[in-house]
């Protein structure tokens, strides 16, 4: 896929400077001022390309930043929103906000998918990528103007404007610490195997999770992390242990 702001000349695609930075401007709600950042925050790395130098360009390095600096205005948000919340409190409603899922639906409304230039498609192990670019903007926004207009973007905008944060609040996420609860609580093993891929359209290692309940494999999930593939391999259990009403050791025979 290619931004709609890459104009094709001489087959050559060259980004429409003009068109891009009124539409970054939209979605920030101010103007930017080093264009140039934000050009790489939406350069995925199947697009990548390389300077004389030998210095490889892509969106990876802003998405390491700004998912420490989303993170932490979260946290600092989420301190003072909810004061009696204890850390296991806060930690989870962070998890739910910052969720893959979450943030990539959230990049969609944004319109990031419009802006980002890649080469992969968006399924499997690729799918958060408008995500991963979300991370990224947030670096780049945090490099361009700073802690305080940063937090500002994330509080003011991006939670009123595109985040229902009460309808998120209110949804469990976390399958895996259900489904450890119910196992507990019934006295039943569950076990996670785990193996690594490699992905040729985007040159990334992925994670493979087989999770077996009981001695009955209820669920494989596959991510970009260990956490993600446990993640969706558990949602996958715990969602034929509600319709199925599993309750005890021989239904998992």
């Amino acid at each position: 896929m290619v931004s709609l702001f890459l104009k094709k000349r001489n087959g050559t695609y060259i980004l429409d400077k003009k068109e891009f930075r009124s539409r970054l401007k939209s979605i920030l709600g101010f103007s930017p001022g080093n264009l140039m950042i934000y050009e790489m925050a939406f350069i995925h790395r199947s697009a990548s390309f390389l300077l004389p130098d030998g210095t490889r360009i892509n969106n990876e390095r802003l998405e390491y930043l700004g998912d420490a600096v989303l993170n932490s205005i979260l946290s600092e948000h989420l301190f003072s929103l909810l004061p009696d919340a204890d850390e296991g409190t806060l930690t989870k409603t962070r998890s739910k906000l910052v969720n893959r899922e979450i943030l990539n639906q959230t990049a969609r409304k944004m319109g990031i998918d419009t802006l980002l230039v890649t080469q992969t498609a968006t399924t499997g192990n690729s799918r958060h990528l408008y995500g991963n670019a979300l991370e990224a903007l947030t670096g780049a926004i945090f490099i361009d103007r700073g802690y305080k207009k940063t937090r500002k973007f994330i509080t003011g905008k991006l939670l009123r404007s595109y985040i229902d944060i009460r309808k998120v609040l209110g949804k469990e996420n976390d399958y895996k610490s259900l489904l450890f609860e119910w196992a507990q609580r019934n006295r039943i093993d569950i076990l996670f195997n785990f193996r690594e891929e490699f992905d040729e359209g985007s040159k990334r290692v992925f994670f493979c999770a087989t999770l077996t309940v009981g001695n009955k494999i209820m669920g494989e999930g596959q991510g970009s992390s260990k956490k993600e593939a446990e993640q969706e391999a558990s949602r996958q259990a715990w969602y034929f242990i509600a319709e199925n009403q599993v309750v005890d050791r021989q239904a998992l025979s």
